[in-house]
């Protein structure tokens, strides 16, 4: 069969000038034969397309590159198996309210209700993501698709943001269409509105009057962009500022009102259970944050949130229905600045030394010792992609960060295998920042092809694979609660011979050597794997 040259402009191609014309800088997903038509509008264009090996790993990418830049990431599905094996990433990514827009293919428009057994066919694609997404859309002509494609990519940036789902039936991705060719578009969302002057002025003065006001900032701060709001807030209170996990990137962790992340650790939450007035932004309170809703607050707690249906849902809380950055912006114009002689730094100090001292008693020194190595190794501006492994709790709260949006971590739904495939998307995201991966042997082997996405488009992703031979944490704690083990020790592969097999250098190390293989992995140019065979324990906090 020849080639032909397909020379007018179909609506694929429609699809891929309205990405481009929102700003979409590049766009993942794994080619099908209903969705042809989008990947060579995309090459048409000349669009950076990021093809990995499974649908899965492409919205675990997608959701990588949306959190790096906070700006939608086009994930490109094909019909039916293809669009649903997105699922997991796309579970994660509503979790976190990360904003990925999924563009699925459809059965032609005169056979979608009809059931006659057409390939890929999925009666109700639709309901499947309908639970998950912020809102779907599904265009009736390909006059309609920069409309439906625009309004999907405001809707994924509205606070609060996340993930959204279109379906184009493929008749009209394959049809010749005379639509205009877009250039640029404005889909952006609008201003969040600030709580009312009253409400500001009442949580100002509560604030005021604290004498032992905490700050607890959360991931909504990260997204909302409220980094310097957050800091001016709380250098006029002059009040410790605690994060959540998935909050570690609202305040660089050697800022002097920094407290950290160690959410389970007893003077952690002496610190917030102690405060007469807790402000906490942008965090919806979760069980992994609250020590499984186990805190007990003694003072008043002011919740800011851009979800009311969020507020109170698991603690009493003062309400202020708002995005983190247009709340904080209004505080910074109210609050009285304190003296600088109130500066809690004595006390911050005084939390992480107990906290250092209480889990070297509990005998974590190994533990540590991988999170110093981390923290000597990794360079300050470096891109941390987190798997649910054991080093991942222990990194989530004790892996310092210091830049902003650089901290990814599959708290959200806790999807084991999410590391490898985010970290493409970061480097995608951010060519120019250092991208490791923190993984575990066990969510490694979820995608250790993607090695080869890595090789092909020449992502320099480094990746800390810590082999204890099976899924660390499950092996853990099936052995307290049974007394044995059993389908969680795992086969363990030549890491050497697999990483050779893409052409990725490997360097085996030790815990006493890990900062300086990390080192070594940061100067090779292009992708290494960093592979330290050893056992750690599951993260157990002091009280």
């Amino acid at each position: 069969m020849g080639n032909v040259a397909v020379e007018r402009r179909l609506g694929g191609d429609v699809v891929a000038e309205s990405l481009a014309a929102l700003g979409a800088s590049a766009a993942f997903g794994v080619p099908g034969v209903h969705t042809l038509a989008i990947w060579e509008g995309l090459r048409r264009l000349g669009m950076r397309s990021v093809a990995l090996r499974t649908e899965t790993n492409s919205a675990l990418a997608a959701d990588g590159y949306a959190r790096v830049l906070h700006s939608p990431a086009p994930l490109l599905l094909t019909t039916g198996p293809g669009a649903l094996n997105s699922l997991m990433g796309i579970v994660e990514s509503a979790s976190a309210h990360v904003p990925v827009l999924a563009i699925a293919s459809q059965l032609p428009r005169d056979r979608m209700a009809r059931r006659q057994g057409g390939l890929h066919e999925v009666p109700d694609q639709t309901a499947s993501f309908t639970p998950l997404v912020k809102w779907t859309g599904r265009p009736t002509s390909c006059e309609s698709l920069p409309g439906v494609i625009a309004e999907a990519w405001r809707r994924a940036l509205e606070p609060p943001s996340g993930p959204v789902y279109v379906e184009i039936p493929y008749d009209l991705l394959d049809a010749p269409t005379d639509v205009p060719a877009a250039t640029a578009a404005d889909a952006a969302p609008p201003a969040p509105s600030a709580p009312s002057t009253e409400l500001l002025d009442h949580v100002a003065e509560l604030l005021d009057g604290a004498e032992r006001p905490v700050i607890w900032a959360g991931g909504g701060v990260v997204r909302s962009g409220a980094w310097d709001e957050l800091a001016a807030v709380a250098e006029l209170l002059q009040s410790p500022v605690a994060t959540t996990y998935m909050g570690k990137d609202a305040i660089p962790y050697d800022h002097p009102l920094a407290v950290g992340a160690m959410c389970d650790d007893g003077p952690f939450a002496d610190l917030l259970t102690g405060a007469d007035v807790l402000l906490c932004v942008g965090t919806e309170l979760g069980e992994w944050t609250t020590q499984q809703y186990g805190l007990r607050f003694r003072g008043r707690l002011i919740q800011i949130d851009a979800s009311p249906e969020r507020i109170g849902a698991t603690f009493p809380a003062l309400p202020v229905v708002s995005d983190a950055k247009a709340a904080l912006a209004g505080l910074a114009q109210r609050l009285t600045r304190r003296s600088a002689d109130e500066a809690p730094t004595e006390r911050i100090a005084e939390i992480r030394r107990r906290i250092r001292e209480g889990q070297a008693a509990a005998g974590h020194e190994r533990e540590h010792a991988v999170m110093d190595a981390l923290h000597a190794g990794l360079p300050r501006n470096a891109i941390a992609s987190v798997d649910m492994t054991v080093a991942g709790y222990w990194a989530a709260a004790h892996l310092p960060v210091y830049e902003r949006r650089s901290f990814l971590y599959s708290l959200g739904s806790g999807a084991l295998g999410y590391a490898v495939a985010a970290a493409v998307g970061a480097q995608v995201a951010a060519p120019e920042r250092p991208v490791f991966t923190i993984v575990g042997d066990g969510g490694f082997m979820y995608a250790p092809q993607e090695l080869a996405t890595i090789r092909e488009h020449e992502l320099p992703v480094k990746l800390l694979v810590i082999d204890d031979g099976g899924y660390g944490m499950l092996r853990e704690i099936q052995d307290r609660r049974f007394g044995a083990t059993y389908a969680v020790d795992l086969f363990r592969p030549d890491f050497g011979a697999l990483a050779g097999a893409f052409g990725v250098p490997v360097r085996e190390t030790s815990v006493d050597d890990l900062a300086d293989s990390l080192e070594w992995a940061t100067s090779v140019d292009g992708p290494a794997i960093v592979l330290l065979p050893t056992t750690l324990q599951m993260y157990r906090p002091i009280r």
